[in-house]
C-alpha cells in the first residue's frame, strides 16, 4: 500500500528504510523524500515507525543517548583515549 502518493513510496519501502536505521519521519524523508512535499503521509509514517517498523525504536524510546550508534550524542573522544589507540611506534615517531 502506498504511504506517500507524491513520491510513490510504499509501506514496504518505509519498513526497508527503517531496517537500515531510519527510525524517525525526518530520517525516512532524508532516505526517500516521503513526507517532504504535501506532508499528508507524515502521520502514517509515524504510525508505521511506532508499530515496530524500526528495529531500534526501543533504544530511541528508552532515551539512550546513542540510539543509532553515531557517537554524536556523547561528544568528542577524550585525547587520552585517542592517544591510547595510536600505536606506540607512531607516538614515538611524532
Amino acid at each position: 500500500m502506498y504511504v506517500c502518493s507524491c513520491f510513490g513510496i510504499t509501506e514496504q519501502q518505509v519498513r526497508e528504510h527503517a531496517d537500515t536505521g531510519a527510525c524517525t519521519p525526518r530520517q525516512i524523508a532524508s532516505a526517500c523524500k516521503a513526507g517532504t512535499d504535501c506532508g499528508g503521509c507524515v502521520r502514517r509514517i509515524q504510525q508505521l515507525l511506532g508499530r515496530g517498523a524500526c528495529p531500534r525504536r526501543e533504544l530511541i524510546d528508552s532515551g539512550d543517548p546513542e540510539p543509532l550508534g553515531t557517537g554524536a550524542a556523547t561528544g568528542p573522544t577524550p585525547v587520552a583515549e585517542v592517544a591510547a589507540a595510536v600505536p606506540v611506534a607512531l607516538q614515538e615517531a611524532a
